[in-house]
């Protein structure tokens, strides 16, 4: 199967400034992410789409690939689909955020896994386990599923409600933000309106679910740390690159 990995990665973020480039353990972030997604052995083609020189000039200087994308794109998403429209060939487009300097190769083959196994859902996210102190936290996507892992809702706030305390393991789990997507399917998400629900808590991917679009939840045990945030920069700067 031939699957191309997108590394969107734009120099104009807000909460941090230069964000791909900032160092983290002697590198350029945005390096991490293309050299751990190269790591994945199921991945036909890693690619780095970007708006900024500098960023490509960090890419090249390791040998990897970039393409050049529209400063003017809205997502993440639309850059990489811009990127799948040069790639006919590819069977299933893998969307990997450049704020994930810490991704594992296996969690990233977790998230194709059921395209490898013969399966087609039309998109595929992962999710690993939702911490107590997790729960509260708007900066931390809640998702839960049905019994088939299909994606039933994600959300900033704490879900479900726990009506009857007996419940005794949470049902929603840590939403980590990377996709997989069958080409045809991204190249018409891209298309789609934006929904109330999306607009609502500020998630692209309600937008697959409110059209009717399943989006199978893969869980893994590997957690990342994705950098937003000085505080989480600073603590990258000791995260450990190993599997765990």
């Amino acid at each position: 199967m031939n699957i191309l990995c997108v590394i969107p990665s734009r120099i104009g973020s807000t909460r941090l400034k230069r964000k791909p480039l900032l160092p983290i353990q002697g590198k350029p972030m945005v390096q991490w992410v293309y050299e751990n997604a190269k790591k994945c052995e199921v991945f036909s083609e890693v690619v780095v789409a970007t708006d900024s020189e500098e960023i490509a000039h960090v890419i090249r200087g390791c040998g990897g690939n970039v393409v050049m994308t529209d400063p003017h794109l809205p997502t993440g998403s639309d850059r990489v689909a811009a990127v799948a429209q040069q790639y006919p060939q590819s069977e299933v487009v893998v969307n990997l955020q450049g704020d994930e300097p810490f991704v594992k190769a296996s969690m990233l083959e977790t998230l194709v896994g059921p395209y490898l196994q013969g399966d087609l859902p039309p998109m595929t996210t992962l999710a690993n386990e939702l911490l107590p102190s997790d729960s509260e936290n708007p900066n931390i996507v809640k998702v839960i599923t049905d019994l088939q892992h299909k994606a039933l809702y994600f959300s900033r706030t704490a879900i479900p409600f726990y009506r009857n305390t007996s419940v005794e393991k949470p049902l929603a789990h840590r939403h980590i933000g990377l996709y997989a997507f069958r080409r045809e399917f991204l190249l018409k998400y891209t298309t789609l309106p934006q929904t109330p629900l999306e607009k609502a808590e500020s998630l692209e991917q309600l937008r697959a679910l409110e059209h009717g679009y399943d989006i199978r939840v893969c869980l893994t045990h590997q957690r990342t740390l994705e950098i937003n945030y000085e505080h989480e920069l600073e603590a990258a700067q000791n995260f450990s690159f190993e599997e765990n």
